[in-house]
């Protein structure tokens, strides 16, 4: 089989190139020559328009996130159904999809039973135990497939995946009420949807930031949303949503929890922090949260977007192609930006 580089030789047609962690650390990420899936009975092979860099990618770079090696990172996953294992399923070929991440899940276990494969302990997904999106192509199961709703740009549908995990948080039960004030730190991705979803629930929300998250915050106000740098004030919101995965957040947010009031962990720390968890029992907060997504947080985040409920593509504010994954990385480290996308096609 060929390994020629990209640009240095013929490339052999049964390969493709992708972004594969094969070692420990940062340093264990490259690009390499993959053969291209082929779909077996009741899967689909997707070729992959778009997909979006997550803080979980950083993660998994830093091995602060389970996952096998070696396997292609990637999970935040737009593209176009090329091909089918099943006749079946034939009507899929052709759509433009967004992907859910498990690949697979046990299926018999009280969790998935409930509908909650998110929880399955034997739940396998894509970008960390089975191939993922940065790569030209993508096997996963055709149920794992959703039809994206028309919107105003050809990158939105990339923003599905951490849209749905916002859905998981934030809908499922309800947490915002009309009129709710509510609270959203770190504006990144998540905050910026996350924010957005509450909105379109009925609250009066503010995104808060760092002034290094100066950018990140205009991209929110341009949408409406109120923003501040300032340390939020004391027992002053109904909901506070954490989204940075910092511990300093977390703590101010902890703090600007009314009485009584709900604290929702969106964001992941990615590794043991030190938080004033007495104020949950001195308050009486409800503490809440979601682990990745659900069918139903997938359905939600589909009728959102149908509905222009949220705004996505603002949130799109870079693009690359594979060969310059480790910059793109190394920017979303760094808090560069907003949703940063590898596009196969360069």
């Amino acid at each position: 089989m060929s390994t020629a580089v990209a640009g240095r030789g013929a490339r052999d047609p049964g390969t493709m190139r992708a972004v594969v962690k094969h070692g420990p650390g940062p340093s264990g990420i490259a690009v390499q020559d993959r053969e291209r899936p082929v779909a077996g009975p009741g899967e689909a092979v997707v070729d992959v328009r778009a997909t979006g860099i997550c803080g979980t990618d950083v993660h998994i770079a830093h091995d602060e996130y389970a996952h096998r090696t070696p396997v292609v990172l990637g999970h935040e996953v737009l593209g176009v159904v090329s091909a089918v294992g099943s006749g079946e399923d034939a009507d899929w070929i052709g759509s433009v999809v967004a992907v859910e991440t498990y690949f697979s899940a046990c299926e018999r276990c009280e969790q998935c039973r409930a509908g909650r494969r998110n929880l399955c302990g034997l739940r396998r997904s894509i970008g960390s135990f089975r191939d993922g999106g940065f790569a030209e192509q993508l096997r996963v199961p055709v149920l794992n497939l959703h039809r994206l709703p028309e919107t105003p740009g050809e990158l939105d549908g990339v923003l599905s995946e951490p849209l749905a995990c916002v859905a998981q948080c934030l809908l499922d039960p309800p947490v915002v009420q009309p009129g709710d004030r509510v609270l959203v730190t770190g504006p990144g991705a998540m905050g910026q949807l996350a924010a957005q979803v509450a909105r379109a629930c009925g609250g009066i929300v503010t995104l808060a930031g760092l002034p290094a998250d100066a950018e990140r915050l205009a991209v929110a106000a341009e949408l409406g949303l109120g923003t501040t740098t300032e340390a939020p004030p004391t027992e002053a919101f109904d909901v506070v949503v954490e989204c940075s995965g910092a511990a300093p957040a977390a703590a101010g947010a902890l703090r600007a929890a009314r009485r009584g009031g709900r604290y929702v962990q969106v964001g992941i720390f990615g590794r043991d922090v030190t938080l004033p968890f007495d104020l949950v029992l001195y308050k009486e907060l409800v503490v809440t949260s979601g682990f990745a997504s659900t069918p139903a947080s997938w359905r939600a985040a589909m009728r959102l977007i149908a509905a222009g409920a949220v705004v996505l593509t603002p949130l799109v504010t870079r693009r690359v192609g594979i060969e310059d994954f480790r910059e793109a990385l190394d920017a979303a480290e760094r808090g560069e930006g907003l949703k940063t996308v590898i596009v196969p096609g360069g």
